[in-house]
């Protein structure tokens, strides 16, 4: 492609819409879409509301002047499609069939696929993809095991942020992604430890409704039986135990908060439960770094932390303190999703990867 090369970048949130124009690897445009609870209530489905988000972005572009004709690709945020591995994948009727249909979970990131394809089909040459969806499966055959031949370990994590972190440290150290053993945490909302191993993510725990360690608003891993009890227990429905699972899990059922920011400057004011919950929860990704390093039998390269949270050096250093003697630990506070999903689609545009076919 040219040196003017422009992607259009959407990322769907539950109720928000974030869009990017880069021209190459340069963001000339950004912007982050809110809608009102009432609009999107009107909608009895996530995918219903595609044609909705899409003549916002319209209206977005045009106000900032941006010819929809001078975009030469459109990359969406990867939904709950079929496990499939790490790359970038051209938006076939398949995918779009998948997407629609959530049979793998109700989700907005769901919208940035179809969202995506419905605009570059309506431009001259533009070509749509997404890429490192969460469902990302790159897992070892052992990884696959539970301990019960009806529950299947699956792979959900932050492969996006993942991937892009891991990839670009190995950069900043002029080494190649596919030479290194790394362990990368990612901190957000649900917190996902992956070992990645010359380029795979061989483990990672379930970060959405599966196993690890807790995280703000999600409990991660519990004890089986007392769980069992109480979903038996006639005193809750379905929907409230899963909403103790993810939602009202974690940080959030400890404290009443999913806020990490609030809780840690609670646990500086001299609140105990906030920092003993707080502790808990560092201590926990800890365990779970030390699992990964187990995976990749000791020989662990670095161990990387990302996103939101791993903007407090406070509660990264109650993760350091603990794993540091495993590997030399760098921080990479926040995540640059947007940047990411425009990497991915320029690397794929100039030939330098492999653009995938969904099946």
């Amino acid at each position: 492609m040219g040196i003017n090369t422009r992607i259009l970048v959407i990322n769907p949130g539950s109720t928000s819409t974030k869009i990017a124009i880069f021209q190459q690897e340069k963001v000339i445009f950004l912007k982050t879409i809110k809608y009102s609870l009432d609009m999107l209530n009107k909608y009895n489905r996530i995918t219903d509301q595609v044609e909705y988000r899409k003549g916002v972005i319209y209206e977005e572009l045009k106000n900032a002047d941006i010819p929809l004709e001078t975009i030469d690709a459109v990359i969406g945020r990867g939904g709950l499609v079929k496990p499939i591995g790490s790359g970038v994948y051209r938006i076939n009727e398949e995918m779009k069939k998948d997407l629609l249909e959530c049979k793998r979970g109700e989700h907005a990131s769901n919208l940035g696929g179809l969202i995506a394809a419905d605009i570059a089909s309506m431009l001259p040459s533009a070509v749509a993809f997404i890429a490192d969806p969460v469902v990302v499966d790159e897992l070892d055959p052992l990884a696959r095991y539970s301990g019960h031949p009806a529950f299947e370990r699956s792979s959900v994590f932050h492969a996006l942020n993942q991937k892009a972190i891991a990839r670009s440290h190995a950069n900043s150290i002029m080494k190649k992604y596919e030479d290194l053993n790394l362990i990368v945490v990612h901190l957000g909302g649900g917190i996902t430890v992956g070992a990645h191993r010359r380029g795979r993510v061989v483990d990672v725990n379930q970060g959405l409704d599966g196993d690890g360690p807790f995280s703000p608003e999600r409990s991660g891993t519990l004890p089986m039986g007392a769980f069992l009890k109480a979903a038996f227990s006639g005193k809750y429905t379905y929907e409230e135990m899963y909403s103790m699972i993810i939602g009202k899990g974690g940080m959030m059922a400890y404290l009443g908060t999913n806020d990490a920011y609030l809780a840690e400057r609670e646990a500086k004011d001299g609140d105990e439960k906030s920092k003993e919950v707080l502790e808990a929860m560092a201590y926990q990704v800890a365990k779970e770094i030390g699992a990964m390093s187990t995976v990749l039998k000791g020989e662990v390269d670095g161990i990387l932390i990302t996103g939101g949270i791993a903007n407090s050096k406070w509660f990264c250093n109650l993760i350091i303190e603990r794993v540091y003697r495993i590997a030399p630990v760098h921080v990479y506070p926040g995540q640059d999703e947007m940047g990411a999903l425009a990497a991915n689609a320029l690397l794929a545009l100039n030939g330098d990867i492999e653009i995938k076919e969904y099946k």
